[in-house]
């Protein structure tokens, strides 16, 4: 579990990160340089949950040796398979990161969203339903594992 207190909010608890994959810890279906290791630090503090819609099939082999549940969404209605699946977890629990219209919903309903723009760009719903926007997923998960950096971009 992370705690984080920010000033002049509430103190938060994360049990949860759930990540979108294609395009988010990904480009094309193969994962961004780094990444891999950085999730299995964040493994060590928070349960990751990995939601894709798998759009190159490439998911399952890219995210092996990573301490992570990785679920293949049905096809349809992933935005809400994903909202769904963070409510099912305790959305007060969850710090999300996605980048695709799919993920908007999964976005505003985790405590903290996070909205990563790769090569594959992050769409205008999504940006506007994100607490913060970061340039890559390893900017994202710095934030989860230097919490200071969470504190100065969500204070009032």
């Amino acid at each position: 579990m992370l705690e984080i207190e920010i000033p002049t909010k509430e103190k938060i608890y994360l049990k949860y990160l759930v990540s979108d994959f294609t395009g988010t810890l990904s480009v094309d279906g193969v994962l961004i340089p780094g990444v891999k290791e950085k999730l299995n630090e964040i493994a060590k503090i928070l349960e990751i949950h990995i939601l894709t819609a798998d759009t190159f099939g490439k998911a399952k082999y890219a995210l092996e040796g990573i301490c992570a549940k990785v679920c293949i969404l049905n096809p349809g209605n992933e935005d809400i398979q994903k909202e769904k699946y963070v409510k099912k977890l305790g959305e007060n629990l969850v710090i999300a990161l996605g980048n695709g219209r799919n993920d908007r919903r999964m976005l505003k309903k985790a405590k903290i969203g996070i909205a990563i723009m790769l090569e594959e760009g992050c769409a205008i719903e999504t940006l506007l339903n994100a607490d913060i926007v970061v340039k890559s997923p390893i900017d994202a998960l710095d934030l989860i594992l230097n919490p200071k950096r969470l504190i100065a971009v969500l204070r009032s």
